[in-house]
């Protein structure tokens, strides 16, 4: 299927047996170290929110004793995750790596899913550290930009109320929108879980009685963007969503793929939430094999040039 004819707006602004925790030393005093949560989440163990339940249901500890929220890691105690020995510093140290994919209809945001039905992990590539951290969700029929990470802080603040990253949708509605539809929807509505609304709503073209409109919004409720039109008594036939905060969806990506995300625009997405980026120093490693063929092409060259000696 084809996307719709207007463009998205720019925005305005090692696997361990378990081992049975006995008393350790005490964790670090506050003000040192690290929130264990923010260096869990870091090292991409899972996003901030997942790694709080974690400690919450007590499967996560710290010098052998149960961590609570708000203790501190440093570098050299012990952590225990599910009942396993994790390597926290091996994965701290891991390059932050960002992909978009494009969502198609019918897939799950989900590592697994009790129906089989499709998820979307089973097709990201395989990281040699940590694991993809989605940043958000689409629900099973809603197709676009989904990103991933293996920094859980990345995801964790990208997707928190108090970044208000904009999320921008389009959307194909089926009925009559009219203007006062429209300033309702941007004025704000009550929802059964508060009021919510559009920051901006743009026609985008169609035909007949289905008609297009880009709207963004700077919350990730679940099924936001359709509860708003449906408050309004209109129908949602098709919703895509085209950009997550800078990072639009690219108009060559096919449902199904994923590209990741370097350079420039890695780094932006890094500062735009309060986090350092890449630096020329520490260059992400190359994908692909890239430097395998390299090496592979300098001694091949090298070999023709002593042949050419003979």
């Amino acid at each position: 299927m084809s996307l719709p004819p207007r463009k998205p707006t720019r925005p305005i602004r090692p696997r361990n047996r378990p081992i049975q925790p006995t008393p350790g030393p005490e964790p670090a005093e506050a003000g040192e170290g690290e929130r264990i949560q923010k260096a869990l989440a870091r090292a991409g163990f899972g996003s901030r929110r997942e790694i709080e339940a974690l400690i919450r249901d007590g499967k996560v500890f710290l010098n052998r004793r149960p961590a609570h929220l708000g203790d501190r890691y440093r570098k050299g105690d012990q952590i225990m995750l599910n009942g396993h020995l994790v390597n926290l510093e091996k994965r701290l140290q891991a390059f932050t790596r960002v992909l978009l994919y494009h969502k198609p209809v019918g897939e799950l945001v989900s590592r697994r899913d009790p129906e089989g039905r499709p998820v979307i992990f089973s097709r990201l590539p395989r990281l040699e550290l940590g694991r993809w951290v989605a940043v958000g969700r689409l629900d099973v029929n809603t197709q676009g930009l989904i990103l991933l990470t293996n920094n859980g802080e990345l995801a964790h603040r990208l997707m928190h109320p108090s970044h208000a990253v904009e999320r921008e949708y389009a959307v194909r509605i089926l009925g009559t929108v009219s203007e006062a539809v429209i300033e309702r929807l941007l004025d704000g509505v009550q929802l059964e879980d508060g009021p919510a609304r559009f920051e901006s709503v743009a026609e985008a073209g169609g035909e007949g009685a289905n008609r297009w409109f880009h709207v963004v919004v700077r919350e990730g409720r679940n099924r936001l963007v359709r509860r708003l039109w449906e408050s309004q008594n209109l129908v949602v036939s098709r919703l895509i969503r085209v950009r997550y905060g800078d990072i639009v969806l690219p108009p060559r990506l096919r449902a199904g793929a994923s590209i990741e995300l370097e350079g420039e625009a890695l780094d932006g997405l890094l500062r735009s939430v309060g986090l350092p980026p890449v630096t020329p120093e520490t260059p992400q490693k190359r994908r692909f094999g890239g430097e395998t063929r390299g090496r592979e092409e300098r001694r091949r060259n090298r070999r023709s040039a002593l042949s050419g000696k003979r």
